[in-house]
Parts: structure tokens; sequence; C-alpha cells
């Protein structure tokens, strides 16, 4: 079989390095339209059992990513000074240029090679054609997927910071610019990331839209004062961004699939998107190998998958408009807010929640 898998991110890599490993003699070629370590933002992050899909069917890429992971337990949440521990929640959470480059070598154990700052180009004359290329997919214009794709309202902007924080902890914030947010996190023993977010409103009256990068720098590093103490940011395509909202009506057309990103987003507040991409290439591989044809392998890939990803992109989309709708919930009482923050996807009631955080819970 000759498979041409465009994307060397999270679903590219390990879709091409699990078929390669099941079926040596395919014909596998990865292309890939920027240069290997190119990569915006600083760290990803799991809950604390993303990973365990891996454990039983991989246990040697478990094995290569869980000790690097920087793990935690409890989630903090600060509204007008005010901490708010919900406890028995845990995460893990890596570089996102660490996690790819230990992507790649497991790619390069089975002796794939991607082609790095190579455009997609034709993709006739493969037997099958893998859409790995995230949320701005080349391939998707090769055919009509029924693609649609929304924008949250708020912009939010991807840096890092040297102060190490401690866990998982959103960070809310009003000046006289307007509402901010952050999500920080540690990713390592040196970094941390710092997504910082406001409301549109808020973006257009501090004026950075005129900012240059520089000056957009400063001027986060002062309102986030309270939170950074003194530590600097620090830029990695650190712009500006409204979080794209990628739906596709069709999964598949002839011999073409889309994975990931490609396929469809999950807003980054759930840290899920990682994990999607990869159980996408582990579905994916799974009814290659069970049916006997590409097409009825793509069917069956979308038969078995959608239920699941529909149920977490249907919480992912509640998430983010919670986020989209921030300033509103910052009137609530802090105990309030934190209250409202956790059961913003709709996927945690109140008698969940007492299982799994119950020093929260009665607090």
């Amino acid at each position: 079989m000759r498979v041409l898998v465009a994307g060397a991110g999270p679903a590219g890599l390990y879709f091409s390095y699990l078929i390669k490993k099941q079926n040596p003699d395919c014909e596998l070629r990865v292309v890939e339209q920027n240069a290997a370590d190119s990569t915006f933002g600083f760290g990803v992050v799991f809950s604390d059992r993303a990973l365990e899909f891996l454990q039983a069917d991989d246990p040697a890429t478990y094995g290569l990513i869980t000790p690097e992971l920087k793990a935690w337990v409890d989630l903090h949440v600060v509204h007008r000074g005010e901490r708010n521990v919900i406890d028995g929640i845990g995460f893990a959470a890596i570089g996102r240029l660490h996690f790819l480059r230990l992507m790649r070598r497991q790619a390069a154990s089975v002796g794939i090679r991607p082609e790095f700052n190579t455009p997609v180009g034709d993709i006739s004359g493969y037997d099958l054609v893998v859409a790995a290329d995230g949320a701005n997919s080349s391939v998707r214009r090769h055919a009509d997927f029924g693609t649609r794709i929304t924008h949250c309202t708020n912009k939010f902007a991807w840096y890092g910071t040297p102060r190490l924080f401690e866990k998982l902890t959103q960070t809310f914030l009003e000046d006289e610019l307007g509402t901010f947010n952050v999500h920080h996190y540690p990713h390592s023993e040196e970094m941390s990331t710092f997504v910082v977010e406001c409301d549109a409103a808020t973006w257009q009256r501090a004026g950075f839209a005129t900012m240059g990068e520089d000056e957009t720098r400063a001027c986060l590093e002062r309102v986030y004062a309270p939170v950074l103490q003194g530590a600097p940011l620090v830029s990695n395509k650190s712009i500006w961004r409204n979080f794209p909202n990628v739906r596709n009506e069709r999964w598949h057309r002839g011999n073409v699939v889309l994975i990931g990103d490609a396929l469809r987003t999950a807003h980054f507040s759930i840290g899920s998107g990682t994990r999607l991409a990869m159980e996408d290439a582990i579905a994916l591989v799974k009814a290659l190998q069970s049916e006997a044809t590409v097409p009825k392998a793509l069917q069956s890939f979308e038969a078995a998958r959608r239920p699941i990803v529909d149920k977490l992109v249907a919480a992912a989309d509640a998430s983010g408009a919670w986020y989209d709708r921030f300033p509103e919930q910052m009137k609530l009482a802090p105990r309030d807010f934190a209250w409202s923050y956790i059961q913003r996807s709709g996927r945690i009631d109140p008698a969940r929640l007492r299982k799994i955080s119950p020093k929260f819970v009665e607090g």
C-alpha cells in the first residue's frame, strides 16, 4: 500500500509510526510544510489519565513519554485574589517541541524520515492519503468535506515564562483596561506555559491591535504582574489569535481521510487536542488492519470514532463558550465563580464532583 501522510505533528507522526510498525512493507511518505522544529506555543497539558490508552496497546510510546511529563494533582482557580483549590483533578504537561521530538524518535525507530519544508503537492497515485496537516489543512482543499470554521470571540496568545508554577492555575484579573485570564502551568523544570486571554472589548480598549511584539509583551507583563511576580514573558510566535472551531460534515472522501485538527479542533481549555489526535491515529490504523479495502476501513474508522469525538467536542464547545463569557462570570463571588468554572463543560455534575473533589464540594 502506498500512503501519503500530510503533516508531521502528533496525529501524522503517530499514525505513521503505528502503520509502519505493523506493516513494514508499507510505502509511506510523510510531508510537512514547516521546518522540523517550527512550532508555536510552549507546553501541552493532558488530564492525569489521558495517556492511559497507550499503556496496553503501545507500551513503548507510553514508556517514552510518561517519564518526561511534569505531573501534579489539584486545580487552582483565582478570582479577586482569592484562591479556590479543586482537589483530586490531576494533570500532566510536557513541552510541545520536546513532545514532537519524542514522537519523531518513535517514527525514526521504524524507518520514517519526514520531509520537512515540503508542501503537500500532488496527492494522486496513493492508495491512502491521511490529512494530518492541522486546522488550516491544505489537503481539505482537494475535496468537499463540508468544512465549517467558526471562531471564539476571545483573543488569546501563548507565552512561556521562567517562573515555575506549582499546578495548573486559572487566574482572572480586572484592571482599568478590562478583564483578563491566564492559564498557567509548569511543563518542564525550567519553564511554565502562560496562555493569556482577554475578551474582544478589552483587546480593543487596550490597543493591542496597533502594538508591536515588544510593546504587547511589556503591557501583558504589567497586567499579569501579580501572577508573574517579576518574571518575564517569553515569546514563541506569541501572536493574538481567535481559537478556530473546525468541523467537517464528511470525515473522508474517496481515499482521503482527515484526522487530528484537520478533522476537528477542541478548545484548548479542556486539554484534549493532542490526545484526540493520537486516538484518531490508533482508531484509523485499527480500521485499516481489520477491513479488506481502504473505503471500508475509512467508513469503519468514522463509525467507531465519531460518537466519541462528538461527545468530547460538545464538551469543548461548552467550555469555549464559557470562556467567551468569562467577564460576566466574574461578577460572581470567588467560590461561586470556581463552581461555575468547574462545571463549564457540562460533563461534571455535583454528584460526580463530590466523588472527585470532596474537599472542594464540602468546603
